[in-house]
């Protein structure tokens, strides 16, 4: 297996958490009352337990690095999410600050942020 890093994220519910990202493709790999795995493809995200998190106020992120960027946005806006930047969740559309590789963003039910980077932009610095 190649070397990984997989996201670490807080759910309030996981029952909801779990349903929120099968809509976007992830089938549960692992679940207990603390702890649970997702995963789509190669794509891996692992959330603990957090009740108290606040949607509106949380600070958790994680980026995805993919290839084909556009194809999975495209797949993710057939899932009809908002794209107006108060809503939680939201998905935006493609978007590139400065020399910053291309990207966008989908905020959860719990208000984690996933940028979801595009490996294949030349503008991305090594």
């Amino acid at each position: 297996m190649a070397d990984r890093i997989t996201a670490n994220l807080p759910s309030r519910d996981f029952t909801s958490t779990e349903a929120f990202y099968a809509r976007l493709g992830f089938a549960t790999r692992y679940r207990d009352d603390g702890w649970m795995i997702l995963r789509r493809g190669s794509l891996e995200l692992e959330f603990f337990h957090h009740p108290g998190v606040d949607k509106l106020t949380s600070w958790f992120s994680a980026c995805i690095r993919i290839d084909d960027m556009p194809g999975l946005l495209t797949e993710w806006q057939k899932v009809g999410l908002p794209s107006d930047a108060k809503a939680t969740p939201r998905l935006t559309g493609i978007f590139k600050h400065g020399q910053a590789p291309r990207m966008f963003a989908l905020v959860d039910e719990d208000g984690s942020l996933l940028r979801v980077i595009d490996n294949l932009d030349a503008g991305e610095a090594a």
